[in-house]
């Protein structure tokens, strides 16, 4: 398979149609899904016949053990951690064919360990966000639709 313009890493997905719309956001867009265990559903081939996956021959995805493995065998160069706990909107990132876009899981997020692992070798600006109104009860978007927005700003950034 070519480059892709970008690889989207999920860290512990919890929701299937989640990462099966994500699946399809990869599979039309070129880019490459990294998925992190533990996940919490079948990602088994008989399982994604069930679910009605009939493009996810056309996702290019990888699983990986652990966060560890992930860090071992794909040594990111650069990853950017969308994620709510920051201020800088993603625009502000200056997007490269190749980079990661790190994504959480739908509860929890990433832990404190990988937002300090994200500031030691990316730098803070390498934290991102989707602006949202200043309004508790709109907690954060559905991560089929953070990803969807991360990837295409990316590949707007990077005239694709």
């Amino acid at each position: 398979m070519p480059d892709p313009p970008f690889h989207i890493v999920l860290l512990s997905p919890e929701i299937p149609n989640n990462t099966g719309n994500i699946g399809r956001t990869a599979a039309a867009t070129g880019c490459r899904l990294h998925i992190i265990h533990p996940i919490a559903f079948d990602m088994s081939e008989k399982a994604v016949r069930r679910a009605g996956l009939d493009y996810w021959h056309l996702v290019d995805c990888r699983e990986h053990d652990s966060w560890e493995s992930f860090l071992k065998t794909q040594n990111p160069t650069r990853v950017w951690l969308f994620t709510t706990k920051t201020d800088r909107p993603l625009w502000e990132a200056n997007f490269q064919r190749g980079d990661y876009l790190l994504f959480g899981s739908e509860t929890k997020g990433v832990s404190r360990e990988i937002h300090d692992w994200v500031r030691q070798t990316q730098g803070e600006a390498h934290r991102i966000t989707l602006p949202m109104i200043d309004d508790p009860r709109a907690r954060s978007l559905n991560l089929a639709t953070a990803v969807c927005a991360g990837v295409y700003e990316g590949l707007r950034q990077i005239a694709l």
